[in-house]
């Protein structure tokens, strides 16, 4: 539950106060944390100690202090020298220890109830239950951030983040998976998407400076009931994946403006085939050439405007006509007109999508 490195780090910080040397001990007697060396003598005195109903003990010139998690004997603390002080010293740190042990359960139990709520493993009788007994409040405002890095497994990007929120204790931050790091942020009534917004590239701003990584922070709708955070979390799921697939450029993306290509994500892809078959009969719209791509996307950037969609291609107004109408010909579509252009735009789209299945290992 507790790292035997966190150990270390406390005793060696109550020495360089006490000057009290400590060790601490697991019930086989087996020393984990010390801060000066230790016979192996000591091992059969520490079983002993275990077994006794004592909770304190001297032991030629050291004392033994038991520590528990609640009711549960978990480790053995050991203070150096005999001295009133030392005991004062060595009941301190047992205290401490104990209460490390108190509060590093209770992340772990929070942090084991959060991601059960997000990967929808929990009763609703039960989600309402842990959440009291957590002292979770159940009626809060949430949205659920996914930050995803280029590289697996990515500790310091996750201590990163784990800093940034430190100073608020309602917000839970975990990882389902090995790919991405989940932010469930807590938001006051004032609160909207422009602040979650913010806060998305806030971190990925930080993890570029701070940690030296690219990140991708995708988010949510909004929830208002702790039962419907689930539902925030696999929104920023399929939005992290549809930005994938249709805002690769972007570093932070939004659920509620994926637009079409949302739909377009949950098609299955015989439909798409289907579609792409009926309306090019046969062959692909990515099968033109690369100047006529460039086209045909520069003139949806400029919402169907012929005049600027030639000035910003350096290209005569009547060239432009002209690659329109051959297009015309040999699809039967004219972007000109607006409906020809709507089915032309999804169908690049659902060629898209279906190049991303397809190169996706599931």
């Amino acid at each position: 539950m507790i790292s035997n490195q966190i150990l270390q780090n406390t005793i060696e910080g109550i020495k360089s106060i006490s000057r009290v040397d400590l060790h601490v001990a697991d019930t086989d007697g087996k020393i984990i944390a010390s801060t000066s060396q230790l016979g192996d003598e000591f091992e059969h005195a520490i079983i002993s100690f275990v077994t006794s109903p004592a909770d304190s003990q001297s032991v030629q010139e050291y004392q033994f202090f038991k520590v528990y998690d609640e009711s549960q004997l978990e480790l053995i603390l050991i203070a150096q020298g005999t001295s009133d002080d030392v005991f004062m010293v060595g009941k301190m740190a047992a205290f401490q220890i104990q209460n490390l042990l108190v509060a590093y359960k209770e992340r772990f139990d929070k942090d084991n109830f959060i991601k059960n709520l997000l990967l929808d493993n929990l009763l609703l009788v039960d989600i309402y239950n842990r959440s009291k007994k957590l002292y979770i409040d159940v009626d809060a405002r949430r949205c659920v951030c996914i930050i995803e890095t280029k590289n697996e497994k990515d500790s310091v990007a996750l201590e990163t983040v784990r800093t940034l929120f430190s100073g608020n204790k309602k917000d839970f931050i975990t990882a389902v998976d090995e790919k991405s790091i989940i932010l469930v942020k807590e938001l006051d009534e004032k609160q909207g998407y422009e602040d979650i917004e913010k806060i998305a590239r806030t971190i990925v701003d930080m993890l570029n400076t701070e940690a030296m990584v690219k990140a991708t922070v995708a988010y949510g709708t909004i929830v208002k009931e702790i039962k419907e955070v689930s539902r925030s979390y696999k929104e920023a799921r399929m939005a992290l994946d549809v930005g994938k697939i249709f805002f690769s450029t972007k570093n932070v993306i939004a659920y509620n403006n994926l637009g079409i290509g949302r739909l377009i994500y949950q098609l299955p892809i015989p439909l798409c085939k289907m579609f792409i078959s009926e309306i090019f009969e046969g062959k692909s719209p990515d099968e033109f050439d690369e100047e006529t791509l460039t086209t045909i996307n520069k003139f949806f950037e400029n919402s169907l405007n012929v005049s600027e969609t030639s000035r910003q291609l350096y290209i005569h107004r009547n060239t432009l006509v002209y690659r329109l109408d051959k297009l015309q010909k040999s699809t039967g579509l004219d972007l000109r007109v607006f409906e020809d252009a709507i089915t032309f735009k999804i169908a690049l789209m659902v060629v898209k999508y279906m190049k991303y299945m397809d190169n996706t290992d599931f």
